[in-house]
């Protein structure tokens, strides 16, 4: 599945500076983006903002107006708010990399909407309830103020950043396979085991946690159908050359030493 940059759409929460609207135009058509909601804006359309653009003017002209960020998120299936400040409650964090990765991948199949709130006091509690990630921008403490424009185009530079990396992906000549079924991984899980057994690398009778540790590794690669062919094709040989049959028991000549 491809992502679509045309399923993203930023949300500016109460904008008070026509000019930042514009500025975040900009930043949004420099990545790629053009979808804009602004919620209840202080001051829009404005010349201020089309200045800002500098040239980005038909992303303010189709940017939609809503009165409240009920309606701005009612269409998508991923909302993801932003906040310069940690929480003190326990929420699903992401940084700009991770905020990217999640909404590309949401983007082949649904709508999502990354939220800025109002320059002065960012997004509400009650705003980020409304979201299922928020991303924060690992800014110095020190001083921590940060442009809504610039804020903008950090997040949106991470998503055009990731989309370049999907397509490079499909436009390779060494496309991946489609991940290896089940039956396909449980399978090789139990050639592995065999042969670990028949080198004397595993002793079946004291197994510990070797087999589930195992199982923990090879799961988290999520191995693919031309993976799980490579293993087994390496386990085979392994086979071949210790004098195994393809059970992963000893040869006949190895037995009769």
């Amino acid at each position: 599945m491809t992502p679509n940059l045309n399923h993203i759409k930023i949300v500016l929460v109460d904008p008070s500076h026509a000019g930042n609207i514009g500025a975040v135009a900009r930043a949004m058509k420099n990545m790629g983006l053009s979808s804009l909601t602004l919620v209840n804006p202080k001051q829009f359309p404005d010349q201020q903002a089309v200045a800002r653009s500098a040239g980005a003017h038909d992303l303010l002209d189709t940017a939609v107006v809503v009165n409240s960020l009920d309606d701005a998120i009612s269409d998508a299936s991923l909302v993801i708010g932003t906040s310069t400040r940690a929480r003190r409650l326990s929420w699903p964090a992401l940084d700009p990399v991770n905020c990217a990765n999640k909404a590309m991948s949401e983007s082949c199949n649904g709508n999502v909407a990354i939220i800025f709130g109002n320059e002065r006091v960012g997004l509400t509690n009650e705003q980020l309830d409304k979201c299922q990630f928020f991303v924060t921008i690992p800014v110095d403490p020190e001083f921590s103020s940060l442009n809504l424009a610039a804020a903008v185009q950090i997040i949106t530079y991470e998503l055009r950043k990731t989309y370049l990396g999907f397509k490079q992906a499909d436009n390779s000549d060494d496309q991946a396979s489609s991940l290896a079924s089940q039956s396909e991984i449980q399978g090789f899980f139990k050639h592995l085991e065999q042969v670990l057994v028949a080198i004397d690398f595993l002793n079946p009778a004291t197994p510990k946690k070797l087999m589930r540790r195992l199982y923990r590794l090879f799961h988290r690669a999520q191995l693919e159908e031309k993976e799980v062919n490579i293993l087994r094709g390496i386990l085979t040989s392994v086979e071949k050359v210790a004098g195994l049959n393809p059970q992963g028991a000893r040869g006949k000549k190895r037995e009769q030493k």
